[in-house]
């Protein structure tokens, strides 16, 4: 039974979601401060975080980079009652996986904890996998272990972002628009989601220690999208 956290200091709100999960099958677990989410989260051991971005005390975009100090792989949606796109952005670039802009349908927050289930699933590696090691420069990608090392080094990485990850380097340099990656990677089709693509790739970025002017592998195509660069 998949378990969900859920942050959300307003009660209405708070108790109506949980109702919802619960519903759905799932173990919630409901709390209405970043403190007490950060606490839950040792004891609960969550499937995944549904967090509110505006939060009493600590906010919720600290509360998601001190999940993500904790946990770089637990899947989190973002709540946001605003839907401002800077908003979005900042909370996606500090380690959402998702997003969600209250007041949002069950059918609809239901849909979204399914996908991030489901790209957490298969960041999960296959007992018994033969491997497959493919090398590019200082860059190893498991695919059978679904892991990726930087010079030897393990780099740990969310559902979202190994995925992205496994589809771009799956077809060295073929470009993929921003639309592609969404629907491969996020399973929506609303193009206006596509700044969850360009936040996921900084992170990437930056987890792989590439320079933003001129990152070697992952590959900005102007006014088209992303491809991944072998050499």
């Amino acid at each position: 039974m998949p378990r969900v956290l859920l942050i959300e200091d307003d009660r209405a709100v708070r108790e109506g979601v949980a109702l919802a999960l619960r519903r759905q099958g799932h173990e919630v677990a409901a709390v209405d401060t970043g403190e007490d989410g950060l606490e839950r989260l040792r004891s609960f051991r969550p499937d995944v975080v549904v967090l509110d971005l505006m939060l009493p005390g600590i906010s919720g975009l600290d509360v998601c980079r001190g999940i993500r100090t904790l946990d770089q792989t637990l899947p989190i949606i973002m709540a946001t009652a605003r839907g401002d796109d800077e908003d979005i952005v900042v909370g996606l670039e500090a380690g959402a996986d998702d997003y969600v802009v209250k007041p949002v349908q069950a059918r609809v927050l239901e849909a979204r904890i399914r996908a991030v289930l489901r790209r957490a699933a298969a960041g999960a590696p296959a007992e018994g996998g033969i491997p497959k090691i493919d090398t590019y420069g200082d860059l190893a990608v498991d695919r059978a272990g679904l892991s990726v090392a930087l010079r030897g080094a393990p780099i740990a990485l969310a559902p979202s972002e190994l995925r992205l990850l496994l589809t771009l380097s799956a077809s060295p340099g073929q470009v993929f628009s921003r639309q592609q990656l969404l629907e491969a990677v996020w399973e929506h089709s609303y193009h206006g989601d596509a700044r969850l693509v360009d936040a996921c790739v900084k992170r990437l970025r930056a987890k792989m220690g590439e320079p933003p002017r001129d990152p070697r592998y992952i590959q900005t195509v102007r006014g088209f999208g992303y491809r991944f660069a072998a050499q």
